[in-house]
């Protein structure tokens, strides 16, 4: 962002308006809404986080502990359990889980793979 003079930039009533509500001071102009790009788009940052999401979803999957997770990644327990979890909530049975990519068919009771180790992992 850099500094730009108000006299340099808008038309002369805009200017006479504006001064009147904040003459001599610094202000902050914000993009337009419909010109905003979302969180980490622009920097590709949300990409790479959903990718490492995956990751860690693919590996629970395969078996993975929370603990080894944990190392792996840098992150906290609950960091990694809020990762699973989320990618358990925005899937059904039989379709594709969420943050996973993974698939599983869940038994006749309705519970899945996911669900059945969220229990064991359970906070105390």
């Amino acid at each position: 962002m850099e500094y730009k003079n108000g006299k340099d930039v808008l038309p002369p009533s805009l200017l006479k308006e504006l001064q009147k509500y904040v003459c001599g001071e610094m202000v902050y102009v914000p993009k337009a809404s419909d010109n905003r790009v979302p969180w980490g788009e622009a920097s590709g940052t949300r990409k790479l986080l959903a990718e490492r999401n995956r990751e860690i979803c693919r590996l629970y999957a395969d078996g993975w502990t929370v603990a080894e997770l944990e190392s792996k990644f840098h992150l906290s327990v609950v960091s990694i359990r809020k990762i699973i979890g989320a990618s358990r909530r925005q899937a059904d049975c039989g379709e594709a889980h969420g943050a996973c990519g993974a698939q599983e068919a869940c038994d006749e009771s309705g519970e899945n793979e996911y669900e059945e180790r969220a229990r064991s992992y359970a906070y105390h």
